[in-house]
């Protein structure tokens, strides 16, 4: 995240956080589109009636999809200050996905979760078309609430940790299983435990 010391307090830095949020539509949406891509579905929709039926279908027999929704109807009701429904949302996404991405974190629209076992925490910010695989976790180091930065159309593999403020160039592939603590370059491959870069793939 960019201008963190402009902020005198943990509310105003929650504040901006929030106010980053895309709005609620416009997010599903595009996750909506990314994930029928990925799961061989068809993407193209004739209105947003149909792509936001199309929401509801995959929200239906797709854990991950499900806690996405519940993640942007949190996010919205934090941006616009509605007491209780963002709790609910949280909790209803850990339970029914095992899904979990706390509140400093800023997911942009367009963005796939294959299948829970997901935590996402610390100040984080997933961009769109990156691919995040199941039993992830994408957070903070002890003593520094600033996470990882994953650009867009970077892969996480299943079982990939990515720990502390480390940006993950646009186009990166993380390996399945690897640590990640350091920066990965643009279209970059790391893997295994510390990861190490593997060059372009």
């Amino acid at each position: 995240m960019d201008d963190l010391g402009q902020h005198n307090d943990a509310a105003s830095l929650m504040a901006d956080l929030r106010s980053r949020h895309p709005r609620f539509t416009e997010a599903v949406l595009a996750d909506t589109v990314v994930t029928a891509q990925h799961r061989g579905e068809r993407y193209e929709f004739r209105s947003k009636g149909e792509a936001l039926l199309a929401a509801l279908r995959l929200a239906w027999v797709s854990d991950a999809f499900l806690a996405q929704v519940l993640y942007r109807a949190k996010a919205a009701g934090q941006r616009r200050g509605i007491p209780v429904l963002p709790r609910l949302c949280h909790r209803l996404s850990m339970i029914l996905s095992q899904v979990t991405i706390g509140d400093p974190v800023v997911v942009h629209p367009g963005v796939y979760i294959v299948h829970g076992q997901v935590v996402l925490d610390g100040i984080v910010e997933i961009h769109s078309g990156v691919v995040i695989s199941p039993w992830v976790t994408i957070g903070l180091k002890a003593g520094n609430v600033v996470g990882p930065t994953v650009r867009e159309g970077a892969s996480i593999g299943t079982g990939a940790k990515l720990i502390g403020p480390i940006d993950v160039g646009a186009g990166a592939n993380i390996g399945a299983g690897a640590v990640v603590v350091n920066d990965v370059p643009a279209g970059e491959t790391a893997s295994g435990v510390p990861a190490r870069h593997a060059g372009k793939y």
